[in-house]
C-alpha cells in the first residue's frame, strides 16, 4: 500500500478521534488484504510527528495511544476559543491530586496527614467523577480505608505516556504553587516521582482557610485557576 495514503488514513483518523488511538487501532482501520503492520503504522506517525515539527500542533503519545493535538505553549492562546469551558479548581483539590499521583496508593487519612486538614469529600468525589483517580483496593489496618491512585486518562489528559514521566518532585517550585499543569506534563521531563515530604500540623488560621478552600473546590470559586490542557484540544 502507498505509504502515503497510509500516513493521510492515520492522520485523518486521530483528528477525527475524540480521544487517543493505539497502534494496534490504526491497523484496523485498513482492509484486510492491504492492512499495513505495526511496524508500518509506526513509521507514518514518526513520519507525522516530524512533519508537524515547529508548527501549531504536534502527535502526543499517551497511556492510551496516540493523539494530534494543540501544542502546550499555545494553550493559552487556543483556550480562548471556549471560554465557557474554563473551570476552576481549588488549590486543595489540585495538592490532593498532585499527592495522590506522586504517593499512590494512598488513603484518604494519609493524604490529610501530610496536608495537615481535613480533605473535603467533594474533592475526592470531583476528582473521581472526572476519571483521573480511582480506588485501587484497600488498606490492611481496622476499617479497611479505600486506597486511591491515578487512572489512564489522568495520564492522557496530562500527556504522559506512564507514572515514570512525572517530573521528581525537586522540580517542582512548591506544592502551594501547583496549577492545572501541576508541571505533570512538562515537555522534556523525565524521571520516576519522588515522595512528597511530609507537612507539618496546620495551625487553627490555616485550618481555616484550607476548609474554605475545599468548600469551594467543586464551585469553581476564588481558587487555583484550571487553565485547558491538550487533552481537551484535540485537533
Amino acid at each position: 500500500m502507498n505509504e502515503s495514503h497510509v500516513r493521510n488514513v492515520i492522520e485523518a483518523a486521530l483528528l477525527a478521534a475524540g480521544g487517543p488511538l493505539p497502534v494496534a487501532e490504526l491497523t484496523r482501520l485498513f482492509d484486510d488484504p492491504q492492512r499495513p503492520s505495526a511496524q508500518a503504522v509506526r513509521a507514518a506517525l514518526e513520519s507525522l510527528a516530524k512533519e508537524y515539527a515547529g508548527r501549531g500542533i504536534e502527535l502526543k503519545e499517551t497511556a492510551s495511544g496516540f493523539r494530534i493535538q494543540v501544542r502546550r505553549e499555545l494553550a493559552a492562546e487556543i483556550s480562548r476559543l471556549w471560554p465557557e469551558r474554563a473551570a476552576r479548581y481549588s488549590r486543595a483539590l489540585l495538592e490532593t491530586l498532585a499527592l495522590i499521583a506522586y504517593r499512590q496508593p494512598i488513603t484518604r487519612a494519609e493524604i490529610e496527614a501530610v496536608r495537615g486538614v481535613t480533605v473535603n469529600p467533594n474533592i475526592i468525589r470531583t476528582v473521581i467523577e472526572r476519571n483521573w483517580v480511582r480506588v485501587v483496593g484497600h488498606r490492611d489496618v481496622p476499617g479497611h480505608p479505600e486506597l486511591l491512585g491515578t487512572t489512564r486518562e489522568f495520564l492522557d489528559y496530562f500527556g504522559l505516556k506512564s507514572l515514570d514521566e512525572l517530573p521528581p518532585l525537586g522540580e517542582l517550585k512548591a506544592l502551594g504553587d501547583i496549577n492545572l499543569q501541576l508541571a505533570l506534563a512538562a515537555e522534556g521531563a523525565a524521571g520516576t516521582a519522588e515522595e512528597a515530604p511530609a507537612a507539618p500540623a496546620a495551625d487553627a488560621g490555616e485550618a481555616d482557610d484550607a476548609a474554605e478552600d475545599d468548600e469551594r473546590c467543586a464551585e469553581g470559586g476564588d481558587s487555583a485557576e484550571l487553565v485547558a490542557a491538550p487533552a481537551d484540544r484535540d485537533g
